[in-house]
């Protein structure tokens, strides 16, 4: 593994589809400095929740979902010895429920079926609230006591749509402000890298130091292939989750669906 001058605690950020696990993947091949994530919440979900597609969690479920992901990353972040670049962040888990809160459950459904929703949970408001600011201040003072700089991946490329994340352009661009806002409000330092992935690697690279340990062609091909891999056996078991939720009996599918 290359080594580096200082430890640094690196978390990539940005919303849906901006590349972070591409960009993370292909830097850690590029200058050997050790890569950590979470599972995505589609991950946990069938072990979780078996039976729901994430479309059709409830608040309470989605925040199990976000704790469990929390827990899982903070683990693995603690298990690193040294420099480390982090796939997401503590953040991300708070800041997509908090997004949820504010543009829907399931951004994809039209304005009035979510207005509908929020009415009927509208009595259940403000506890919501207050436990989600209770579980952002946690994960705040995580991101403050971990993290030593992030690097901000900005909403460039369209949203890929798998039929299976329940996310908008709406909900993109609100997660991508909250995401900044709250970097500025804990005053912890992050540098915004745009354009092609090699321009992004060169980039980050060039703000810290790091020399490369292979080439950068090399990097980018087997970083590619792994987050298609990995794709495609998340894609894989979704589909799995998807046929088996469409062949349970109707009276169990409605319970599954009513949270009964």
């Amino acid at each position: 593994m290359h080594e580096v001058e200082r430890r640094l605690r690196i978390a990539v950020s940005g919303t849906y589809s901006t590349g972070k696990t591409t960009t993370t993947e292909a830097l850690a091949c590029w200058v050997g400095v050790p890569r950590t994530q979470a599972r995505t919440m589609r991950e946990i979900l069938p072990e979780a929740i078996p039976g729901k597609a994430l479309e059709e969690c409830k608040p309470a479920e989605l925040f199990q979902l976000g704790l469990i992901r929390f827990t899982e990353r903070a683990i693995r972040e603690s298990a690193m010895e040294g420099s480390f670049i982090s796939d997401g962040s503590s953040l991300h888990e708070w800041i997509y429920g908090k997004a949820r809160m504010i543009v829907g459950i399931n951004p994809n459904e039209s304005k009035l079926v979510r207005l509908a929703k929020g009415l009927i949970r509208l009595p259940y408001r403000p506890l919501l609230i207050q436990i989600n600011e209770a579980f952002g201040a946690v994960v705040k003072r995580h991101a403050k006591n971990t993290y030593d700089e992030f690097i901000h991946l900005p909403v460039e490329f369209p949203l890929v749509k798998d039929g299976h994340r329940p996310v908008s352009e709406e909900f993109r661009a609100l997660s991508d402000r909250l995401l900044r806002e709250t970097l500025d409000e804990l005053g912890i330092r992050y540098h915004v890298v745009s354009g092609s992935l090699e321009a992004r690697l060169e980039k980050i690279a060039s703000i810290y130091g790091w020399q490369p340990v292979m080439p950068l062609e090399q990097a980018i091909r087997e970083a590619r292939e792994r987050v298609r891999a990995l794709h495609v056996a998340v894609e894989s078991d979704a589909q799995a989750a998807a046929f088996r939720r469409q062949t349970l009996p109707w009276y169990q599918r409605a319970r599954t669906v009513l949270g009964t």
